[in-house]
């Protein structure tokens, strides 16, 4: 036979309200645990007053040092000399020499120093320039009896004026023919041919002295 239970006895129509009876007691439980405030008594102790002497010892007196003291004045030696005793100077004074009223001082003339000229040195400018012979009448007839207009230029049409360079040495000869200005087509050339083949010139002089002087002589080329 099974036994039968009661309804009243029958406890698992109660496990919620159990349940919930024991989640609200474990939830009280924490919250008290949390709340629990406990104090420990350690007695008070009475200190009293604190002896301090800072101020004392912060208010510490200035000391004044004295100046340090001049240093010393070393004086002077003052020797002292006798009255008795006397300094003599000796001046030496010669008389020996005679001076008459008839010595005649002569007057001293400073003079220029000459003025060296050196042998190769070459002259712009002189006080006599050099000439060539007969003048520079004879020049111009030396020059339309020996001048020959070249045949280039005279087939292109050139003329105008070949300007020439050139040194005339202490006795007249000349070298170092150069064109200054040229016009072309063999007139330079031919210009150059003429100056070298003239016969000597009279040389230019400076201070009565024969130098080299520099020319410049234009000559001239025109088709007639």
């Amino acid at each position: 036979m099974e036994a039968k239970k009661t309804p009243k006895a029958d406890l698992t129509k109660k496990t919620g309200l159990f349940l919930n009876i024991g989640l609200a007691v474990s939830v009280g439980l924490v919250l008290f645990a949390f709340e629990y405030k406990s104090y420990e008594d350690f007695g008070l102790k009475d200190l009293g007053t604190i002896d301090d002497d800072f101020e004392e010892l912060l208010d510490i007196p200035i000391t004044e040092q004295p100046p340090p003291p001049p240093p010393p004045v070393e004086q002077p030696i003052i020797e002292e000399i006798p009255d008795e005793v006397e300094i003599e100077e000796k001046i030496e004074v010669n008389f020996d020499v005679d001076v008459k009223e008839e010595t005649v001082i002569k007057e001293i003339v400073i003079a220029d120093a000459p003025v060296e000229e050196k042998a190769d040195a070459i002259f712009d400018v002189v006080e006599n320039p050099p000439e060539p012979a007969g003048g520079f009448e004879g020049w111009n007839k030396y020059l339309s009896s020996n001048l020959k207009y070249p045949t280039q230029a005279r087939r292109m049409g050139i003329e105008g004026t070949v300007y020439v360079v050139f040194v005339v040495n202490t006795d007249g000869s000349i070298q170092d023919v150069d064109v200054l200005r040229g016009i072309g087509g063999g007139c330079d050339e031919e210009a150059i041919r003429v100056v070298k083949a003239a016969p000597k010139w009279t040389p230019g002089r400076q201070r009565g002295r024969p130098v080299r002087v520099k020319m410049r002589l234009p000559i001239r080329f025109k088709l007639s």
